[in-house]
């Protein structure tokens, strides 16, 4: 589990199947930043920040689900139909939510406590949804086993996590520097594509589940 082989795989897979991620998760995506928009200018800018997670949980697991879904798809040499695995996410969409209001919240509760212990547990969680998708556990179950798969790999899960988080974070930044106040459509733009980079994370994530599935013992 070589974090530099790891992203740089990753990073092959994500530019291979550019297009067809693209097609699977980019209206969703675009959904998603266009539903926030709206929220914030009805709501207001000092409003709290609930209010975009609970956007974020109507539309994230409906993509994130159907790229998992099309990551182990494509790991076996298959072609999905995007349709289909849109279907099956409708389907996994309230134990998919659950799970990642479930996750949120124990990371915000974490970053409340000084930070390091929402990283940590960032990190312990970040096969949860994969076990969710791939293996049919419960959210808590699939938490459970997360923390268990993660046990003994801690910070070489974090280098390969961070190491694909902290490039598209600097890209945020940039954007926001260099359009500092946006116009409407600028701004649906720009969290648009920065949201649609950040399933880059969910490929390396999805490299590391299945290097870690190969060592477990199926029974």
């Amino acid at each position: 589990m070589n974090p530099l082989s790891v992203l740089r795989d990753s990073l092959y897979f994500f530019r291979r199947n550019l297009a067809a991620i693209a097609q699977l998760c980019l209206p969703l995506v675009v959904l998603e930043a266009l539903a926030t928009q709206m929220v914030q200018h009805t709501v207001g800018p000092d409003a709290s920040p609930l209010y975009d997670i609970s956007v974020g949980l109507l539309f994230y697991p409906l993509y994130a689900g159907a790229l998992i879904l099309f990551l182990d798809a494509r790991s076996k040499g298959l072609q999905p139909l995007k349709r289909n695995l849109l279907a099956v996410t409708l389907r996994m969409w309230p134990y998919f939510a659950l799970l990642a209001a479930s996750s949120t919240l124990l990371i915000m509760l974490g970053i409340s406590l000084f930070v390091l212990p929402g990283l940590y547990v960032m990190v312990k969680l970040v096969f949860a949804e994969y076990l969710l998708v791939l293996r049919g556990l419960t959210p808590m179950a699939a938490m459970r086993d997360s923390f268990q798969l993660t046990q003994g790999h801690f910070l070489r899960i974090m280098t390969c996590v961070f190491g694909a988080l902290v490039p598209l974070w600097a890209i945020d930044i940039a954007s926001n520097a260099i359009w500092p106040d946006p116009s409407n459509w600028q701004a649906l733009m720009l969290d648009s594509i920065n949201g649609f980079l950040q399933l880059f994370t969910s490929v390396v994530v999805y490299r590391l589940f299945m290097l870690r599935m190969e060592n477990v013992d199926p029974a």
